[in-house]
């Protein structure tokens, strides 16, 4: 049993088939169907060289990032010169039958919700760290660690490894504190890496101050959840690590392609970085400085008294 006709385009489908095999005139048909017989003998008129082109860079960008939606394509279109609309791409999309499918909803959380303890003002203000897992086509195990700047969400860090002990992890944020500057809090969960006292110490040292969630509250992070939702939708699970080699080189391009390319809806549809260069809020500190927004009474000309030693 055929599905009911609803739609206008589903009707005028039913009624052409009709009279292909010959159950009657078009006139008959569309009086049947109660289909406009202007839109029975509608046809649609040939393509423009420029509605072409455009169809063509469309059907690119979709094959290229197929988890992209059409407001992402829209902004992609736009930072390339076209002068389009959202709605008119999402029909163009609808037309040649470029969807991406819907994701598992997620329970809704009941109960009281907390909230952010401190939400970022400027770059630099508050960073985030965790860890993500996926694993290579011949069973080993792979461990990233995310470095996010919340206000501005550059990934300062995605460092894929089979194992990354509390050493590791002061490493890497010492690395980005040299390239990008020290920042005034330090939200994480109460993994092992990130409680361990050599961490704790080291921070507060260098006066970091940190943020842990409660246990069991990830959506106390949601920055960095998010992130790692984006990661593993659009790199993750579309690519096969044969080796650490390669899902280094496949995760360090995303991460490069995240902070300069990709569109981010909340932040206008810019990259990253481009949104932190608009922004004209405090810098963060310079390299090897205190940061300025310290706020302890204590002069912010001392330098970063960093205790862990980096690997060449």
């Amino acid at each position: 049993m055929r599905k009911k006709a609803l739609s206008p385009a589903s009707r005028r489908a039913y009624a052409l088939e009709a009279v292909e095999e010959g159950l009657g005139s078009g006139r008959k048909v569309c009086r049947i169907l109660e289909v406009p017989r202007s839109s029975y003998w509608y046809r649609p008129k040939e393509k423009t060289p420029w509605q072409q082109s455009l169809l063509k860079r469309l059907k690119e960008l979709s094959d290229k990032h197929p988890r992209y939606g059409y407001r992402r394509i829209t902004a992609l279109l736009r930072q390339e010169g076209w002068h389009v609309g959202k709605r008119h791409i999402q029909s163009l999309r609808r037309s040649l039958g470029l969807r991406v499918p819907p994701t598992k909803r997620k329970v809704i959380r009941r109960g009281h919700s907390t909230g952010l303890p401190v939400k970022a003002q400027y770059k630099g203000h508050v960073w985030t760290w965790d860890f993500i897992c996926d694993g290579t086509t011949r069973g080993g195990a792979l461990r990233m660690l995310t470095i996010l700047d919340e206000y501005t969400r550059e990934c300062h860090v995605l460092r894929a490894d089979r194992a990354l002990k509390s050493g590791d992890v002061l490493e890497w944020m010492c690395r980005a504190i040299q390239q990008h500057g020290a920042p005034a809090f330090l939200r994480s969960d109460n993994g092992s890496e990130f409680i361990a006292k050599t961490v704790q110490k080291w921070l507060a040292e260098n006066r970091i101050k940190t943020i842990y969630i409660e246990p069991g509250s990830p959506w106390q992070n949601g920055y960095v959840e998010s992130f790692h939702g984006r990661l593993r939708d659009e790199c993750l699970n579309r690519e096969q690590f044969w080796t650490l080699t390669e899902a280094r080189v496949v995760i360090e391009d995303y991460r490069r392609e995240y902070n300069t390319f990709r569109p981010h809806s909340k932040l206008g549809y810019l990259s990253p970085e481009r949104f932190a260069a608009r922004k004209t809020a405090p810098s963060p500190s310079p390299v090897g400085l205190r940061p300025p927004y310290a706020g302890d009474g204590q002069p912010n000309n001392n330098p970063l008294e960093t205790k862990t030693t980096l690997k060449d």
